[in-house]
Formats: structure tokens, sequence, C-alpha cells
């Protein structure tokens, strides 16, 4: 009986999608994590940030813990847009560390992107200065439809940053 529930799940799989070769697979990774913390940084859009990350989404924060799905990554990303929308609230600005991405293939899935980002915060329309250091490890699945979405993410080692 195992064997046959075996078979009959594979039978069932879909097939898997074709990973583009480098140097593609980096410049689509680099721009889908451009993308998506545009959308987290820059913008206030749910629904943008819904069509970025998959409705089985897990992210992991050294800080702030877990989150389970979609809904709830977006969620907690629509209060948190929100609350930066006052004049005088602090507003944060994330770039990615020249040269530490990097992109490992994930065959008939994704990849796996890591690398080092940092953060600069300003209150209101004050000025700009660096606040901290992270790194992070995100798998991206390549979808049915072609688009790229954030599977799983961590975020860890977050420091404050010496300028």
């Amino acid at each position: 009986m195992p064997i046959i529930a075996l078979l009959a799940a594979l039978a069932l799989q879909t097939p898997g999608v074709v990973i583009p070769a480098e140097p593609a697979l980096t410049e689509a990774i680099a721009a889908r994590d451009a993308a998506i913390f545009s959308v987290m940084f820059d913008q206030c859009d749910p629904p943008a940030l819904a069509d970025l990350v998959t409705d089985d989404l897990e992210f992991y924060h050294d800080r702030g813990g877990a989150m389970f799905t979609r809904r709830t990554f977006v969620e907690d990303y629509d209060r948190n847009c929100n609350a930066r929308k006052a004049p005088d609230s602090w507003r944060s600005r994330r770039e990615l560390v020249p040269g530490t991405l990097k992109v490992y293939a994930i065959p008939d899935y994704g990849a796996v992107a890591e690398g080092t980002h940092q953060f600069y915060e300003r209150q209101g329309d004050g000025p700009e200065a660096l606040a901290g250091r992270a790194r992070f490890s995100v798998l991206w699945k390549l979808e049915p439809d072609g688009q790229w979405r954030m599977a799983r993410a961590f975020s860890i080692d977050h420091a404050a940053a010496s300028e």
C-alpha cells in the first residue's frame, strides 16, 4: 500500500520548472530582491507585496520571530506601513551591500539567495543615518506562471551599524 501511495503522489506532481542558467538566474533574483524591498520600504502597497510571496510563505526574523502564510505577512506589513504614514514617523531604507548577493539554483524549484544588507533610518523629513546591518537567506520559488516568489526567508544577524 505505501508504494501505491508513493506512485500516486509522484503521478500527481506538477512538472518541474526550468531554472535559468547564469548569469540570467542571478539577474532575475537580484531584480526580485530589489522589487520586494522596494515594496516593503519605499511603497505602501499590500497587494504588490502579496504578489511577491507564496501563499505558504515562512518568514523567520532573529528579532521579530516567525510568520507563516502570505496573509499573516501581508497583514503585518500593512499595519507597519500605515503607521509610517504619520509625518513624524520613522522611515527605513534598505540597501544591499554591493558584492554580497550570492544565488544558488535549486533544480526544478527555484533558487536560494543570500547576502548582507544595511538599513538607514530617518524620522519624518529629518536626516538619514545608517542604523543597522543584517544577513539574509531567501528561497525563491519559480512558479508555473513564470513569476519568482519568496517562499522561505531568514533575516538574521541583525546588529547596529558603525559608520
